[in-house]
């Protein structure tokens, strides 16, 4: 990932009752191999995140960070000013919210053709190595895991206008409020709920499995592909598109599945940011034996479907309709 500029400002704070400092940086940085390296490995850990999607909502005071940002992208407003600015307002949400600052990290890169913005308060934790004479030692090294607070924007998609969904945020588990200042930071309004969203979807995949009747190898065999697909778009910090997952349920029909999902109105959109956990937790239970073959996918387990472990009974809630139509037949 090509970096355009990068910077970084330091935010010191260093216990809850005192006041936060700015000392900004006046330069930008050089460029580095160990810096893209960085880059690569903070991306890698921020896809894995939970996180928040949206758009810039352009209201009044909540739209200066987005302003400014298109003053710098104009030209009109040059990188470090730009950062500096965005950092001061960062600086009263530490203030506010943090018993500590930390490096604050300002990075524009470019991806294929699509460029990016991404800010990052960064923090440090103790690690050890060996000095020249083999004696263990201890020194400060960023702890990339911990994001209490990263955003990163997808300029290319904000600038076509063509998405509600080109900021992905981090979501901090320490309180809603500082979550909702960061939001109102940024400027952003949710364009999607990536949990919901995700969870939706592998219903709709489940639903469109038991109507095509799918037998339990065909039936395991879509699900491995369609999980690997979406995982894989997780990793790589990429929504799920709609099109390109109904491909991958139906590959002699490629539209059977988006077909399905809009005639039976899921309401989803045609773009999804996959929700990493909600995916890890989703896959079909199976067994065959003595003529009886059992699929049903593993959120139905406690729902519509109950395991007597001291009975070794597997009891069915709802049973579905063309199953029942069959054993209704048969009784008569």
């Amino acid at each position: 990932m090509p970096i355009v500029q990068s910077i970084v400002h330091y935010l010191d704070k260093s216990a809850d009752d005192q006041s936060t400092t700015l000392n900004p940086t006046p330069t930008p940085m050089s460029g580095s191999e160990a810096m893209d390296a960085l880059l690569n490995q903070f991306n890698a850990t921020f896809n894995g995140k939970t996180k928040g999607w949206g758009h810039f909502n352009g209201a009044d005071d909540s739209g200066v960070f987005a302003h400014a940002l298109g003053e710098y992208l104009a030209g009109n407003l040059d990188f470090v000013a730009f950062t500096q600015q965005g950092a001061e307002r960062f600086r009263t949400l530490v203030d506010e919210h943090l018993p500590t600052g930390g490096p604050l990290l300002f990075v524009h890169a470019r991806q294929g053709e699509a460029e990016f913005l991404t800010v990052a308060l960064l923090h440090y934790r103790e690690g050890f190595t060996l000095d020249e004479q083999g004696n263990v030692t201890t020194g400060r090294q960023l702890n990339l895991n911990q994001m209490t607070l990263a955003v990163r924007i997808d300029l290319t998609q904000w600038q076509a206008g063509q998405s509600k969904q080109y900021i992905a945020f981090t979501r901090d588990r320490g309180g809603k409020k500082l979550s909702e200042d960061f939001q109102a930071f940024l400027g952003c309004t949710e364009g999607v709920d990536a949990t919901s969203e995700t969870r939706t979807l592998l219903k709709a995949f489940s639903d469109y499995v038991e109507s095509e009747s799918m037998d339990e190898s065909q039936s395991r065999e879509k699900t491995d592909a369609v999980i690997d697909y979406a995982s894989d778009q997780s990793k790589r910090g990429e929504s799920i598109t709609l099109e390109e997952f109904s491909s991958l349920v139906n590959d002699e029909r490629p539209d059977a599945f988006y077909d399905y999902i809009r005639n039976k109105d899921y309401g989803l959109s045609p773009e999804i940011p996959p929700d990493k956990r909600t995916l890890q937790q989703f896959r079909r239970f199976t067994g065959r034996a003595g003529g009886m073959s059992i699929s049903f996918d593993s959120h139905l387990l406690g729902d519509s479907i109950e395991y007597n472990e001291a009975q070794d009974r597997l009891i069915i809630k709802k049973v579905p309709d063309k199953l029942k139509a069959q054993l209704l037949d048969k009784r008569s």
